[in-house]
């Protein structure tokens, strides 16, 4: 399978006809169905439960049934709203026309509503449509989840259903549709690349939980008293998850092929070297390394390579994992002190600054010149390209999760009251402990 600009599985939608996902002359592949089937489930265990032990070990112990609940919440929310329109809204192709600008090349049309032009026998490529559906599915949940980390401890839970049904609506889709809607698409039609996910996951929820902090205020005593994490050895086990489910979310972006292959290779450098990296300048900063610094390193280079992983090498992979966790290590500590905003669990500082390393990166190492793969003409031109999608990503995302916050704020509250904080949201919103007193 040939990948347009490496832009993952979306690639795929040249072969679709509009509204449905029937590749043409298409045959089923075993191979590739078994493969997209295992990815799937791998990128489903990113979020639960990978992602939400990993949120869960770093909040204070009378919030972590708060915030794996939300994690638990929003799989079943994105889910639902997955079927009923999101999936239409990313990846319908009705009114789409290569290098002509409507309102399709923003979002999709509702047409396949309800997965009403589903069927048993639909393809994209050479594996069920119902296959990609849920996939993708779980991209638009685990996205939402991410920003969870940013305004943990804080939000009440209503507020935050609410906000992330308008979130995904607004923005998610759109950004997906627009990224990887093919030709038509706004971002597609730029020759962005994205593989799997720099501006559609990372940097988008990365804006939005920067956001979403800023405007629900910090948290009582921050950053005086102490908040230090609960059980590190939940964000040990959540960050190995995530680790082993991401090799679904990269090398799931392509087939059971080459790509996929290699994607899965400098996934797993990038990773080390961001680890490494970041263990190393806490080292040397702080004196000691910790737990949490490399868990926070693993995470870092996973972001980074994701919308690199099927363009780049394994030296461009090795320098996009050094990058980010240098980058990310300081943004997550010395910036965020001298800026002062309270960032619960580091979703700006990791997924924000690490999709921006490897959205830009790309756009050098992808090039056969320096061993990668990527369609690049010239170096200057795609890195302009890069750099342009992520202050469209910057721009479009945080202007849009700032009205619906406010929105959402003034028709029923975002925030806990004093009360419900000191005493912990497992207590205050779910009546149950996540610890024995």
């Amino acid at each position: 399978m040939t990948l347009r600009k490496f832009a993952g599985l979306a690639a795929l939608l040249s072969l679709i006809t509009p509204g449905l996902a029937l590749a043409q002359e298409a045959t089923l592949d075993s191979g590739d169905t078994a493969w997209m089937l295992t990815s799937t489930a791998l990128v489903l265990f990113m979020t639960i439960p990978g992602l939400a032990l990993f949120y869960a070990g770093m909040v204070r112990s009378k919030n972590v049934l708060s915030v794996m609940m939300q994690c638990f919440a929003i799989t079943g929310l994105m889910s639902i709203l997955w079927f009923a329109y999101g999936y239409s809204l990313a990846f319908s192709t009705e009114g789409m026309e290569a290098g002509v600008f409507n309102i399709n090349s923003i979002v999709g049309s509702l047409d396949n509503a309800f997965l009403s032009n589903l069927t048993k026998d639909s393809l994209v490529g050479a594996f069920p449509e119902s296959v990609f559906v849920t996939f993708q599915m779980t991209f638009a949940i685990i996205t939402p989840a991410l920003i969870v980390g940013a305004f943990a401890e804080r939000m009440k839970f209503s507020a935050m259903l609410v906000f992330m049904t308008l979130w995904f609506t607004i923005v998610y889709a759109p950004m997906a549709h627009m990224v990887w809607g093919g030709d038509g698409a706004l971002l597609w039609d730029a020759g962005v690349i994205d593989f799997a996910g720099g501006t559609v996951v990372h940097i988008n929820a990365g804006i939005a939980g920067l956001v979403a902090c800023l405007m629900l205020g910090k948290r009582k005593g921050f950053p005086t008293t102490p908040m230090a994490p609960h059980n590190l050895g939940y964000t040990l086990m959540g960050a190995a998850m995530l680790w082993i489910g991401w090799f679904g979310f990269n090398a799931g972006s392509a087939a059971a092929d080459d790509t996929a292959g290699m994607a899965m290779l400098v996934t797993q450098i990038a990773t080390a070297a961001a680890a490494l990296a970041w263990m190393f300048a806490e080292w040397v900063s702080h004196g000691k390394p910790s737990a949490l610094g490399i868990a926070s390193g693993v995470v870092a280079g996973l972001v980074a390579i994701t919308p690199a992983a099927g363009a780049v090498g394994p030296v461009g992979a090795l320098v996009i994992g050094l990058a980010s966790g240098v980058i990310c290590f300081f943004c997550a500590t010395s910036l965020k002190r001298k800026l002062g905003y309270d960032d619960s669990l580091d979703v700006f500082g990791v997924h924000c600054v690490g999709g921006i390393v490897g959205a830009i990166l790309v756009g050098a190492f992808g090039a056969q010149s320096l061993g990668g793969f990527g369609e690049i003409e010239s170096i200057a031109t795609q890195l302009w390209i890069q750099t342009e999608s992520v202050l469209f990503t910057v721009v479009y995302t945080g202007i849009l999760t700032w009205i619906i916050l406010k929105v959402v704020d003034l028709v029923m509250g975002l925030r806990v009251t004093e009360e419900e904080e000191v005493n912990g949201l497992d207590l205050s919103l779910h009546n149950e402990r996540g610890y024995n007193l």
